[in-house]
């Protein structure tokens, strides 16, 4: 009987089988050992692209090209950050599940500060509130600026108009006096004093002008009967005709009472007869390089009331009524910016209202005058001129001798320190009189005034004056002392405290010209 042989082929598909059994249990085995590994540690975050396309659609067996963004930072640093999917590589046959589980939560717990590659968008708000320009920021009020500190805050701020800057001041007080009228036989008296003064300046580009004016009025309030008025006006105007020529113009007015160191003095009078003088001057110049030249005309009346006596009647000073009529020419060179020395001549004529005065004589004049001298400028430190010349009165009545002198003139202003202004002053007048036979006689005077700020709210000021008389045809004289001294207290910018101390002296060999005059005011000074 023939054997039946078996089949080769039935042991090879018995071994695949059972081949392809084992290696599907192992895979299920390993998915099984992987799920559980999740499940104790936990998953740490989803996913990564990167890792899913390289490991699951992987093509043969060869990973797929990584994905590198254009932006730094998007992807972690493989060198410094754990893997996107948060698995780490175990190491082969090394340590067990419960070491792998612990060291991954432990890297699960340490922070994540990787940098993106997210720019942060500015919010609309920011763009549009923008800093506002400096210039467009709300103005500081007016108290809170940082104003500079005022060299004098008490000065008057004056008050505008027009064009003009308006200075008025008031002072008013009591005057206690050795001498109320300042005559040869005053006496003692207390006095109600009041001075109202007004400065006014112009507020141009290029012209100038300027106003001072003032008035004081005494009354008494005990002993020597009183009643007197004193004031004058001072006003100067300077044009400017393109840039070679100026013209300036000035006026001038006083009225006041004859003191004892007027060259006549009438005796026994009721009170001192009032003196006017009004008149003015107008001068053209042109400068041709630095040489000045100047042409004034000038004129000036003199006009004197008449004199009330003690025992009646009135006494008419009509012959000693006057005018006088000047022309001066002037010329100067600029040797350097503050020194410009000049030369002036100067003719006139004084006119008598009266040809003939009650003694019988003609003293209407010719005038000749020259002079020579110095003009500096130095800012604010020194400033003004000084000349010396001689003056002649030819007058027309022969028996009178023709009046002659040396002349000398002065007006400086000199500040030394700051806060303190000095100012000296000098002048040579020729004096008419009405005594038969004389022509007249000289008056010399000088002055010196220091004014200071010693404190910001107190200033105070002191004059010295000296005067000598000569009379012509004779060997009479007179000297005239004059001292002054006050201090100012400010209270506020607009109101202070005076007090002031003067005194005069005039002596001479003549009779009945002897007299001194000592006086103190106490008041209250008003400006604005």
């Amino acid at each position: 009987m023939q054997r039946v042989r078996t089949n080769k082929k039935i042991r090879p598909e018995s071994g695949s089988l059972r081949a392809l059994l084992l290696a599907g249990a192992a895979v299920g085995l390993v998915l099984t050992s992987q799920a559980g590994a999740q499940q104790a540690g936990g998953l740490r975050g989803g996913l990564s692209s990167d890792s899913a396309d390289s490991t699951l659609l992987s093509d043969n067996g060869l990973p797929s090209p990584t994905y590198v963004p254009a932006s730094p930072g998007a992807v972690p640093d493989e060198t410094s950050a754990p893997s996107p999917n948060g698995f780490e590589e175990e190491p082969a046959a090394t340590g067990s599940a419960t070491s792998t589980t612990s060291a991954r939560r432990q890297a699960t717990a340490e922070t994540d500060d990787t940098t993106t590659g997210t720019t942060p968008v500015p919010t609309v708000d920011s763009e549009e509130n923008l800093p506002l320009d400096p210039g467009a920021e709300r103005a500081q009020p007016i108290e809170g600026l940082n104003r500079p500190q005022e060299d004098n805050p008490f000065e008057a701020v004056g008050v505008r108009w027009g064009t003009f800057i308006l200075r008025p001041t008031l002072e008013t007080g009591i005057t206690a006096t050795s001498n109320a009228d300042s005559s040869v036989n005053g006496s003692s008296a207390v006095l109600s004093e009041t001075t109202l003064r007004l400065n006014a300046a112009s507020d141009w580009s290029s012209h100038r002008a300027s106003v001072n004016a003032f008035g004081t009025f005494t009354n008494t309030l005990s002993g020597q009967e009183v009643d007197r008025f004193a004031g004058g006006v001072d006003a100067e105007l300077e044009l400017e005709l393109g840039t070679e020529y100026r013209a300036i113009g000035t006026f001038t007015y006083s009225a006041e009472p004859e003191s004892a160191a007027s060259p006549v003095v009438v005796p026994d009078t009721v009170e001192e007869p009032i003196n006017q003088t009004v008149g003015g001057t107008l001068g053209l110049e042109r400068d041709v390089g630095k040489a000045t030249f100047g042409l004034t005309g000038g004129i000036l009346n003199n006009t004197y009331g008449d004199a009330d006596l003690e025992g009646g009647g009135v006494l008419s000073q009509k012959d000693r009524d006057s005018t006088l009529y000047t022309l001066s020419l002037r010329g100067g060179y600029e040797m350097s910016p503050t020194l410009t020395p000049f030369v002036e001549t100067e003719i006139g004529r004084n006119q008598y209202d009266q040809k003939v005065d009650s003694a019988g004589y003609e003293r209407s004049a010719d005038l000749y005058a020259f002079r020579a001298g110095l003009e500096f400028d130095m800012s604010e430190k020194l400033s003004g001129e000084v000349a010396a010349g001689w003056v002649s009165e030819d007058f027309d009545d022969a028996r009178l001798d023709t009046l002659s002198t040396p002349t000398f003139e002065a007006n400086v202003l000199w500040s030394p320190l700051r806060g303190t202004n000095v100012r000296l002053s000098g002048s040579t007048e020729l004096e008419g009189t009405t005594t038969p036979g004389e022509s007249g006689s000289v008056l010399y005077s000088t002055s010196m005034a220091i004014e200071r700020q010693m404190r910001v709210n107190l200033t105070g000021d002191a004059t010295l004056g000296y005067g000598y008389r000569n009379y012509a045809e004779s060997d009479g004289y007179d000297v005239i002392w004059n001292a002054s001294a006050s201090l100012t207290w400010w209270l506020n910018r607009y109101a202070g405290l005076v007090g002031r101390v003067s005194y005069e002296d005039v002596s001479s060999n003549l009779p009945d010209r002897d007299s001194d005059t000592s006086s103190i005011f106490l008041g209250l000074k008003l400006q604005r």
